[in-house]
């Protein structure tokens, strides 16, 4: 994750120029607050059959490699059962995760984290469905590199693609860069864009206003996908324990991975105008 503009183990200042209260510190709302909020069980469901046609192509934006799974690991399994071409673009490889650690310095966290996104397709069962880029953006400096960002979109994404983002006010900088680049293109090109919420969960409040739950849809898991996302989620191995070097705990908590493992993934969509 981010140096410069802090970690997912790292507290954002309160004044943070980006982010601004949209805090990630602390062990965030627990698991049991978003469970028994009445708000996500009247959720309008998400049919992927038919919000999703088979012949479109579904591109995932991940800001780190793990990204996707947190926050899509069980759309990804539903995409890929309904037939959808899938594109898996990460932004940045993920490389500052661990400022000063000498077992994830960022050369071996440039081969490491896209390595074991790999493994965790594979734990997903879809890796033969998925096809992988790196459009190699600067770890922690997303925002500074939008227009290089927006080239690369234009390069890349077809005219009938529809867009999965994170969330354009998530909470992490890279996270928010990335979603408010994707959804501008697609507004752009009257592309159909799904935002998920990711690290949202930590920071905000059932019925949280900074939220647009007015446009908010609920993919539901079954058992089954559920389960394949939490042993993806533990193939991400260098996100999910102790730095032995630096003594630092996973950027990954206990409560985050049972926060994000709940049966029910949500995203956030406006059809284009």
């Amino acid at each position: 994750m981010a140096t410069v503009i802090p970690s997912k183990d790292e507290s954002i200042r309160k004044d943070h120029p980006i982010v601004g209260d949209r805090i990630i510190e602390g062990d965030g709302t627990s698991y049991d607050a978003w469970q028994n909020w009445s708000g996500l069980q009247n959720m309008p469901r998400l049919n992927v059959a038919t919000s999703f046609p088979a012949q479109q192509q579904v591109c995932i934006f991940a800001p780190h490699p793990d990204d996707e799974v947190l926050g899509c690991g069980g759309l990804l399994q539903q995409l890929a059962a309904n037939g959808n071409p899938i594109l898996l673009v990460h932004v940045t490889n993920g490389t500052q995760s661990h400022p000063d650690s000498q077992i994830y310095p960022p050369k071996a966290l440039d081969i490491i984290r896209p390595e074991e996104s790999v493994a965790a397709l594979e734990a997903l069962s879809i890796s033969h469905q998925v096809k992988v880029i790196s459009m190699h953006l600067t770890d922690g400096d997303v925002f500074a590199e939008q227009a290089q960002f927006h080239q690369k979109l234009a390069a890349i994404i077809q005219p009938d693609d529809i867009l999965v983002t994170p969330f354009v006010h998530d909470g992490h900088p890279d996270h928010e860069a990335t979603g408010q680049v994707v959804a501008a293109f697609a507004k752009q090109q009257h592309l159909a864009c799904y935002q998920v919420l990711i690290w949202a969960w930590h920071w905000a409040k059932p019925a949280d206003i900074r939220i647009p739950w007015h446009c908010a849809h609920r993919v539901d898991l079954s058992p089954e996908q559920l389960q394949r996302k939490s042993q993806a989620i533990a193939c991400f191995t260098s996100q999910i324990t102790v730095d032995e070097s630096t003594g630092n705990p996973p950027i990954l908590s206990a409560q985050t991975i049972a926060r994000i493992s709940q049966p029910w993934e949500v995203y956030l969509y406006e059809p284009t105008p």
